[in-house]
């Protein structure tokens, strides 16, 4: 095989690999950069979210129940956005057994 004839098909592979490294790297929405309006519209809209509230934590937010497992109860969920320190977005899932022994 000559150099030529392998170009094409790494030209290809390096455009692969391009496409699902831009895949990978797509960030989640973060609360303080966004209005409490915006953050609480994006969930009501989406139904679910996974959204980051800070450099190195992020959570899935739920407009209701049904975006829930059945064994999930659903909490108010407040996050800090650029407009409001506690900001009600909607609900986070967790675990009906949890909620009988860590009520708070």
């Amino acid at each position: 095989m000559t150099k030529s004839s392998l170009l094409p098909g790494l030209a290809l592979a390096a455009a692969f690999t391009a496409l699902a490294s831009a895949a990978y790297a797509q960030s989640r929405p973060y609360s303080p950069r966004m209005t409490c309006q915006s953050a609480a519209r994006m969930v009501a809209a989406r139904g679910a979210v996974v959204m980051s509230t800070g450099p190195n934590t992020y959570d899935r937010y739920v407009r209701s129940q049904p975006y829930c497992t059945p064994s999930e109860t659903t909490r108010p969920a407040w996050v800090r956005t650029a407009d409001n320190p506690q900001c009600f977005i909607g609900y986070t899932c967790e675990d009906v057994e949890n909620d009988r022994f860590f009520p708070f």
